[in-house]
């Protein structure tokens, strides 16, 4: 709510802070919401590194966006050395867990790798 103004004044900074107190309780949602801030520099500075180890920390949890998120990262060596075999083998989790639109990235990077 704090990140969107919904209900309270929007405030990054405090969005940061529960996203971050949610993650170190083991909640996969406060994991990926932090990494997104850190990914887009909502409330905090730029930090890809930390957004790539926010989304693990969402895929340990099991949760699909985190694979496909940390996959994206993988693919466009955003915080993490580009490989775009371990962004195949992300998305393919995130598509394993029937999602659609991660099965497109899957698909679309399949392509690409020519495989």
């Amino acid at each position: 709510m704090y990140q969107e103004g919904e209900g309270v004044k929007q405030d990054y900074f405090k969005a940061i802070e529960l996203y971050q107190k949610a993650c170190g309780g083991g909640d996969a949602f406060g994991c990926n919401n932090g990494g997104v801030m850190y990914y887009s520099a909502k409330g905090v500075k730029q930090d890809y590194q930390k957004a790539a180890d926010l989304f693990q920390k969402t895929c340990n949890a099991g949760d699909a966006v985190g694979y496909n998120n940390l996959g994206w990262m993988y693919e466009h060596g955003k915080g993490v050395q580009t490989d775009k075999q371990k962004a195949l083998n992300l998305y393919g989790k995130a598509c394993d867990m029937e999602e659609k639109n991660y099965c497109e990235n899957y698909a679309r990077l399949k392509k690409e790798l020519g495989q």
